[in-house]
């Protein structure tokens, strides 16, 4: 992703039912108005507007493509974060599942792998690959859902983060040593970020250059592909981030940055 203003994004605590789509991995998709969509009618090659991957508007970001491996549609992520937590505990199953995007997941752009300047995927379709094939290749926002859902499935509260030029992840880890930064996020201190784009990253690291932007991010529970969210700010725990009001001008600018982002990947 290019460069994005950043912030954090709450969740609507209701559930909403998840409608008649199956279970699995995206297979019928289709193309429209210049874009591609997938079996929920959900926009693949674009972050913004209701129909977009991320839906990302001028006052919010929620991560929808994150909810086609949630609830009612649960399925490949979600078993894989089952299983390796019927394996650990603790950190080290949180260790577990960030080596399980890490070292499965090679980096690739989506110009590269789709011919698309942007081209999101759901978990259970990386995870899928992995599965049958021993890896998988996927760019940030591709890495950030496959462990928010995987951390998910096995009993984590996790988030997706927005951050200039990036997707990442967030895991309430409160107990984690050695996390370079703790953040607060809905009140409570103890998440740490999920960086697995980069084979020697280790879990909890944040990059300098992020830990004093605006940060938005969206904590997945079972929901609705198309479900209403809300917004909220979040900081260090030390205190140490610059944390700006969500004004109207600030999320103008958001984005515009945003999709003038995704055009220029």
């Amino acid at each position: 992703m290019k460069k994005l203003a950043l912030a954090w994004l709450l969740l609507l605590t209701s559930l909403a039912s998840a409608g008649s789509c199956l279970a699995t991995p995206s297979s019928g998709f289709y193309r429209s108005g210049g874009e591609e969509y997938d079996d929920w009618d959900l926009c693949r090659t674009r972050c913004w507007g209701d129909d977009g991957f991320f839906r990302v508007s001028e006052k919010d970001f929620r991560p929808a493509i994150a909810f086609e491996s949630l609830g009612e549609l649960k399925d490949k992520a979600w078993e894989v974060g089952e299983r390796l937590a019927g394996q650990y505990s603790g950190n080290e199953l949180a260790d577990r599942i960030f080596a399980y995007a890490r070292d499965h997941v090679t980096y690739t752009s989506d110009a590269v792998q789709f011919g698309h300047d942007e081209f999101a995927r759901n978990a259970d379709e990386v995870v899928e690959e992995i599965e049958s094939r021993g890896s998988s290749r996927g760019d940030c926002e591709d890495y950030a859902v496959l462990l928010a859902v995987m951390f998910r499935a096995a009993g984590f509260r996790s988030a997706v983060v927005l951050a200039p030029e990036h997707a990442a992840t967030l895991v309430l880890l409160p107990d984690y040593p050695g996390a370079n930064t703790y953040w607060d996020f809905k009140g409570e201190g103890g998440w740490v970020w999920a960086e697995a784009t980069g084979r020697t990253n280790p879990l909890g690291w944040t990059p300098s250059k992020l830990m004093r932007s605006d940060l938005f991010a969206y904590e997945v529970v079972e929901e609705n592909v198309f479900a209403a969210g809300a917004s909220e700010a979040l900081g260090p725990t030390d205190g140490g981030g610059m944390i700006f009001g969500w004004s109207s001008f600030f999320s103008l600018i958001f984005f515009l940055l945003l999709i003038l982002a995704f055009r220029r990947r």
